[in-house]
């Protein structure tokens, strides 16, 4: 008897993928297994398994993989500072290296021939998600049903589905929807008035923020807690990657921190208008840098630095596995180890004040810097160092 070929999809639940499912059943000779990956998103576990069995799968494979999706992806970026054109936190790009990972890794499991995805022809996650593939697993077939299906429309997709029973949401049958991507690090809100940059951001799509002005009228206060460059506890309690996240996520939220609005330039070429909710990454990001101020030298600090728009760059356009951004990697985290003690931060109505930072590294020597008099800091070397540096204007 011959073994029915398989076919590994990422799976989320929703409309689009379940109509992706039917038509991998409908065009391909295999078996599709429905593979979803848990790294904080909303998402309905009952819903995922019923929409899928409905739809005759019989595999349903759900990961958890929120405390790897943070301690082993979310956390080397925040030691990398990293920040796209600037502004995005790469909530979106993170994610997507792992979800890749795990899904070759179950395809290798059954043995199966082929993954698929549900990213759209347009948008970076496509390139993100197939270059992880390669990675891990280059002799595996991708299909990417919106590069190569008929279905052009959200009418071809809304009757495809009918046709074959596919349930409909309501907000799916009229306009289309947002683009909505959501993990433990971030939520993205894209199309419909965003696509026009002239349009401001309707206060309705936020999803995890509350508006600085609404915030409340009190500030809150937080210390986060480090050891070798990363968090391990909020106010002196240790606790999980995920936890950490997830705590800071609330508390950032409730005080209006972390919404970006910002026009990105995708890899493909084109250009891009989001608003994007990252408030416990806000933040972490913020946290770090106050506790590297303290613990590390001024050529480690800089050349992170130097480093960083490049290594934005890679994980923006899905290169978490490349050569390079390992590379880079070495350098973000040279000294981490001497990353140790705690940030506490004020926050108020979209703002965070850096409150204190404590740690037991002598990096900072108070006396050097003291206006006293002292005798740790010899200030006739300073006018020497002056005429060598007016040497190089020259």
């Amino acid at each position: 008897m011959i073994k029915q070929k398989k076919i590994v999809l990422a799976y989320s639940g929703g409309l689009d993928t379940s109509i992706i499912l039917k038509w991998l059943q409908e065009n391909y000779d295999a078996e599709v297994i429905a593979y979803t990956a848990d790294v904080g998103q909303e998402m309905d576990r009952k819903k995922i398994i019923k929409n899928a069995k409905k739809l005759g799968v019989k595999k349903i494979i759900i990961h958890d993989l929120k405390n790897i999706f943070v301690k082993d992806y979310v956390y080397p970026m925040i030691r990398g500072h990293a920040l796209y054109e600037g502004v995005y936190l790469l909530g979106t790009s993170i994610a997507r290296p792992l979800i890749a990972k795990d899904q070759i890794r179950v395809a290798k499991k059954f043995n199966a021939y082929a993954v698929s995805h549900g990213s759209t022809g347009k948008g970076n996650d496509q390139v993100r998600f197939e270059l992880g593939y390669h990675y891990f697993g280059p002799k595996i077939k991708i299909i990417a049903p919106w590069r190569i299906w008929k279905l052009k429309s959200r009418t071809d997709l809304i009757n495809y589905a009918k046709k074959h029973g596919i349930s409909i949401p309501k907000d799916k049958k009229g306009a289309p929807p947002f683009s909505v991507d959501d993990n433990l690090f971030h939520t993205s809100t894209e199309g419909k008035v965003l696509e026009n940059p002239k349009n401001s951001a309707p206060e309705f799509i936020f999803q995890r923020t509350t508006s600085p002005e609404k915030a409340p009228n009190k500030p809150s206060f937080i210390t986060i807690n480090y050891k070798n460059g990363d968090p391990v506890g909020l106010n002196g309690k240790k606790l999980s990657p995920a936890k950490v996240l997830d705590k800071l996520n609330q508390l950032a939220g409730r005080n209006g921190i972390g919404r970006v609005d910002l026009v990105e330039n995708r890899f493909i070429g084109i250009k891009s208008r989001g608003v994007y909710e990252t408030p416990g990454g806000t933040l972490l990001l913020v946290a770090h840098r106050a506790i590297e101020s303290v613990t590390l030298d001024k050529d480690t600090m800089h050349k992170k630095d130097e480093v960083m728009p490049r290594y934005a760059e890679l994980v923006y356009n899905g290169y978490w596995y490349s050569k390079e951004r390992f590379k880079l990697q070495k350098i973000v985290d040279l000294n981490r180890n001497k990353v140790n003690g705690s940030v506490k931060l004020k926050l108020y109505k979209g703002n965070i004040t850096i409150q204190s930072r404590q740690t037991t590294s002598n990096a900072y020597s108070m006396k050097k810097v003291s206006f006293e008099e002292n005798k740790t800091f010899n200030k006739s070397n300073v006018e020497r160092f002056i005429n060598f540096h007016k040497r190089k204007l020259r």
